[in-house]
């Protein structure tokens, strides 16, 4: 015998609304942290999140405008930036400038979109010193003082090139998929000494280096590029669009809390379903 039926409707169930940025409570009051990359796109958002939860921030970067402007918004949030100007090609400066932070967010990209063949070797070796042989230099003079206190967060924003490869990116790639190595490496050494170290895996995020990407996979493709969002960017994403800096940038900050103290070596991915493949 079937159960009766009935059309009365459930108990109705609220749906809470997503967190605006910059929601959860967070204190790192007496922390200092250093951001690459802190002039613009994910460095930027990160920097200001860091300072909203009162860190103190190094922010570092070569475009002084960017870095000016950065500061300006900072102004009546509850930690500090500190604009430092700095080229990471120069790395023995780079490391110096880790000395004594409490968190390292290595942020700084550059991209250049050319097939294998044509991928010219100057800026190939660029690539590869400012996106992993940097943030290298910025662990190792961050490293000390982080052991000295018993406590550290390594984060790394890598992509979810980090994790797989497109045609065309080559040196962005090898990069991104290194520096997931030397995250974890960082992890395992880190883990006697209170120090976590993890990489974030974003997909295509909002920023002036995914805009600037658009006419050079239209090139290489040979599509107009108002179909390069959809038919390259985006194809392989779940979720048809950008993700935000800020997005990116509560993720770093949730790898700062004691909540997360037991996250490490890990690859967090917020690429709308990418890798779901």
């Amino acid at each position: 015998m079937s159960a009766p039926t009935t059309s009365e409707p459930g108990p109705v169930r609220a749906v809470a609304p997503r967190p605006a940025p910059g929601s959860v409570t967070v204190d790192l009051s007496g922390r200092t942290a250093l951001v690459t990359g802190a002039a613009g796109g994910i460095g930027r958002a990160v920097a200001l999140r860091l300072a909203a939860a009162g860190a103190r921030v190094r922010a570092v970067d070569r475009a002084a405008e960017g870095l000016d402007a950065l500061s300006e918004a900072a102004g009546d949030l509850p930690g500090a930036v500190e604009a430092r100007l700095l080229d990471l090609t120069d790395l023995d400066a780079a490391e110096a400038a880790a000395a004594g932070a409490d968190i390292l967010v290595n942020n700084a990209g550059i991209q250049l979109v050319r097939p294998l063949h044509e991928f010219p070797p100057d800026v190939f070796h660029t690539v590869l010193t400012v996106m992993l042989e940097a943030p290298f230099r910025l662990i190792r003079g961050a490293l000390p003082g982080m052991y000295a206190r018993g406590w550290g967060r390594i984060v790394n924003i890598s992509s979810v090139h980090g994790l797989r490869a497109s045609a065309f990116k080559a040196a962005y790639v090898a990069a991104k998929h290194g520096l997931e190595g030397l995250s974890k490496t960082a992890a395992l050494e880190g883990a006697p000494h209170g120090v976590t170290s993890n990489c974030v895996n974003p997909g295509y995020v909002r920023t002036p280096l995914v805009e600037r990407q658009i006419a050079d996979q239209a090139a290489a493709h040979g599509i107009p590029a108002e179909r390069v969002l959809t038919e390259v960017l985006l194809k392989d994403s779940a979720l048809k669009r950008l993700i935000e800096p800020e997005e990116v940038a509560e993720a770093v900050l949730y790898l700062c809390t004691p909540q997360a103290s037991f996250v490490t070596g890990a690859s967090l991915a917020l690429d709308g379903g990418w890798t779901a493949h």
